[in-house]
């Protein structure tokens, strides 16, 4: 008998010692990232109210398993009770422990109910951003201004950077405490916009549009990713969302309106690019919206993407590449059409590159008058 106690109460002070030391303690990191938005907020606070409410429920529970093991063990004598089922608490303790699972279950269900309502709360907001998943990049829309930002996995970072696969070319940039509406859809397959520390992850799916919302408390930099498996390149949809001051955040919209209209006056220049500014601009465009799929040695990923290098409809059939590009494939879905996304020198210069890269040299060039005529 004392040896079974010894054993008991050596174990029981080695799982406390694991509980409660230093180690453990600084494992506390791997809970739910520090909310800075009000919605996160609430979601934060009712994910550690079920925490308590079932650490409470775990140590009371293994507190009575242990306490029946010892004092009604059968080597100390104890002959179980045949009648149990006919005393006082035999009977009623059918009652008693669904009633107390209930008062469980609804201590945290006020507080669900609450939080499920702030979620499917869709008041007037103040900026209004369109969430766009494409394999694999995020494009972001400010629906209220005009702007578009293509924002991709910037692979400058090094493997050994904290950082790496999770910084991109462009960040969103939000204001704080200003209430922010995402809407979210995809291109392609279903993808998942979801910054854990600002916004609740909702899927977006091709030709759906679902809606979520935050304000942001805290400036500051978030980052999140895709939260749904969208291929192989899953791992390569990093999120970077820059949250501003109010004053910067309109600074940096009047910036964006600037840079816009001159690259929209640019590209209805009546102007006849040379091979080598076309292939300047097209290498970047390129670099930035089609290496995630024909990579950019312009081979592709075989079975999966075609390559571009030494490719029929890329070195022959002009009009073809064209139609391709700005209206994308309906034998292949995946294949977008960019001629929404860019404006016509950007497409001229992008299709030019694709020409005479990669040994190409095709010598030709597109002009935006070229694509103009063909949208």
């Amino acid at each position: 008998m004392i040896g079974v106690r010894k054993f008991f109460v050596r174990r029981c002070l080695l799982i406390a010692s694991s509980l409660f030391s230093l180690p453990a303690a600084a494992e506390m990191k791997l809970n739910l990232p520090t909310p800075a938005a009000t919605i996160t907020q609430e979601i934060f606070d009712l994910h550690m109210l079920t925490a308590y409410v079932a650490t409470i429920i775990m140590v009371i529970v293994t507190a009575i398993i242990l306490y029946a093991l010892i004092k009604f063990r059968k080597s100390a004598g104890f002959e179980a009770d045949l009648e149990f089922n006919h005393s006082w608490f035999g009977r009623w303790s059918w009652v008693l422990v669904p009633i107390i699972v209930l008062g469980i279950d609804f201590s945290i269900a006020g507080s669900a109910t609450k939080t499920l309502q702030s979620v499917e709360t869709y008041d007037d907001s103040d900026v209004t951003v369109k969430v766009i998943g494409s394999q694999w990049k995020w494009t972001y829309e400010y629906m209220d201004d005009g702007i578009k930002i293509v924002s991709n996995l910037n692979k400058n970072i090094p493997e050994d950077n904290d950082l790496y696969l999770r910084d991109v070319d462009n960040p969103l940039v939000l204001p704080v405490n200003r209430r922010i509406r995402f809407l979210h859809t995809a291109t392609d397959v279903l993808h998942a916009w979801w910054v854990p520390e600002i916004a609740y992850k909702k899927d977006s799916i091709p030709g759906y549009i679902n809606e979520t919302w935050t304000v942001v408390e805290k400036e500051g930099t978030y980052r999140g990713q895709c939260a749904e498996n969208c291929g192989t390149g899953h791992a390569f949809m990093p999120i970077v969302v820059e949250v501003v001051s109010e004053d910067k955040y309109d600074e940096w919209v009047n910036g964006q309106k600037v840079a816009m209209a001159a690259a929209d006056a640019e590209a209805r220049a009546d102007k006849t690019w040379t091979l080598a500014e076309l292939m300047d601009r097209g290498e970047k465009v390129y670099a930035t919206n089609c290496t995630a799929c024909h990579q950019a040695n312009g081979e592709g990923i075989p079975n999966v993407f075609p390559g571009l290098k030494g490719s029929k409809i890329v070195m022959a059939d002009m009009a073809a590449h064209l139609d391709m590009v700005i209206h994308g494939s309906k034998a292949n879905p995946v294949m977008a059409a960019w001629g929404k996304q860019l404006n016509d020198l950007e497409l001229a210069a992008v299709i030019t590159y694709e020409r005479n890269a990669w040994g190409n040299d095709t010598g030709e060039t597109v002009q935006p008058s070229d694509i103009k005529s063909a949208r």
